[in-house]
């Protein structure tokens, strides 16, 4: 059975991408967004968020009516989920995954799904969440029926396929890489394949639904790890008073070794997020994960400590000056180097708290921002050269290629990334 229309429900870092791969293939594609300004941004040829190429490939595909965005979903062939599982907003030790975006698209979806269609489940999500989200479109459509109850037969068939894409390289990884596809039984694993193929040339393997969720949990978590082991790491060095990244570039020397660099801490919406969907279904057994967690969410608060120090410093060397009189300078919001993507950035988190520590004038560099949307009381954007001409503490906190290309600022410099040497 052929795919003629495909709806992504989600035009976000990758639900868009998504879909502007399969219409660049001349496929009808419909995406599906709750915010009105994406899908008016998207129906005029025009990308919201900052993703190299992705805006060429969007305006060919909608000039040439292969692709438009709309809020509410229309009926199609395949639909791809592709939104948010955040965690939900309670005071645990631990959070616990919110699925209420998941269950609000199967609910969209629902009324328009037909016998034949295709469900895939893209989100990042704990282990189960496909099954549930196949028990949600069950409940709302009674008069079709769906794997979980009568397996190969199911008019609706249903897989998890999450994406495995780097910021900044999403649309050259959507086709290179390979992909894991888990039905919830053969079929619907082999149609999710030949949904795939239809851009992707990277190797489809196919295993269980409850599997590939895993698999992309594993990736991450196994990140999350080697990012705490170099943090930590950082941590001591401090203490004992030896640089961190000559230490690390020495040990990497051995041919089995290679540490990852250390930086302020993990952000993103995987790497940041992934872990804690295993430790919350797994607590008393996700040990390891779980302190690797803890070690990655201090290091921001670490950071701070930094800019208090060197802010004593400096009082000291100008004792007539007084807090109300000190320009401190963040380099960089993002959560990486290069992108404009602010989700669980430890960057942002650390210049949230050095606003608070009420001194005279808090800068913020962002050279992927055009506009500071995202307002932290008492930080003004600027750019990098007012920044280092003006500041007198620079704490560089993402190590952005325009960063990276300039002198070391005079003044006191906290850098969490190690470009200055």
């Amino acid at each position: 059975m052929s795919f003629n229309t495909i709806s992504v429900i989600g035009l976000g870092y990758i639900g868009l991408p998504t879909a502007a791969m399969f219409a660049s293939r001349k496929k009808n594609v419909i995406g599906v967004d709750v915010n009105q300004h994406a899908v008016d941004t998207i129906n005029r040829g025009e990308i919201h968020i900052v993703e190299p190429d992705l805006d060429m490939i969007v305006h060919a595909a909608v000039t040439e009516g292969y692709l438009k965005a709309t809020t509410s979903p229309e009926p199609a062939d395949a639909f791809l989920i592709a939104v948010p599982t955040p965690f939900k907003n309670n005071d645990s030790a631990i959070p616990e995954p919110d699925l209420s975006y998941i269950k609000k698209a199967s609910e969209a979806i629902a009324p328009v799904l037909k016998k034949g269609d295709l469900v895939i489940l893209e989100s990042t999500s704990p282990v189960g969440a496909t099954e549930q989200m196949a028990e949600w479109l069950a409940a709302a459509r009674p008069d079709l029926t769906f794997p979980q109850a009568v397996g190969e037969d199911a008019d609706v068939n249903v897989a998890h396929c999450p994406e495995r894409v780097l910021p900044g390289h999403v649309v050259r990884e959507l086709v290179e890489n390979d992909r894991v596809i888990g039905g919830m039984t053969a079929k619907c694993s082999a149609r999710a394949v030949e949904l795939y193929k239809t851009f992707v040339r990277g190797e489809c393997v196919i295993t269980n639904a409850r599997t590939a969720e895993m698999a992309k949990l594993t990736e991450n978590s196994c990140r999350d790890v080697q990012i705490a082991f170099a943090n930590e790491l950082s941590i001591i060095c401090d203490k004992l008073d030896i640089d961190v990244w000559e230490l690390i570039s020495l040990a990497n020397r051995h041919p089995r070794i290679n540490i990852l660099q250390p930086g302020p801490g993990v952000g993103g919406h995987c790497i940041a997020v992934d872990p804690w969907f295993i430790v919350s279904n797994t607590p008393d057994e996700a040990k390891l994960i779980h302190q690797a967690r803890l070690v990655n969410d201090s290091k921001p608060k670490w950071v701070v400590e930094k800019v208090k120090k060197a802010i004593s410093e400096l009082l000291l060397m100008h004792p007539n000056r007084s807090v109300s009189e000190v320009t401190i300078a963040c380099y960089g919001l993002a959560f990486k180097a290069d992108i404009d993507d602010l989700r669980e950035s430890p960057a942002m988190k650390i210049v949230e708290q050095i606003a608070k520590l009420n001194v005279g004038t808090i800068l913020a560099v962002e050279p992927n921002l055009e506009s500071f949307n995202t307002v932290i009381h008492g930080v003004e954007l600027t750019d990098l050269h007012y920044a280092n001409t003006n500041a007198d503490i620079h704490v560089l906190l993402v190590d952005h290629a325009q960063f990276k290309n300039s002198a070391k600022p005079d003044g006191i410099v906290v850098d969490t990334k190690g470009i200055y040497g």
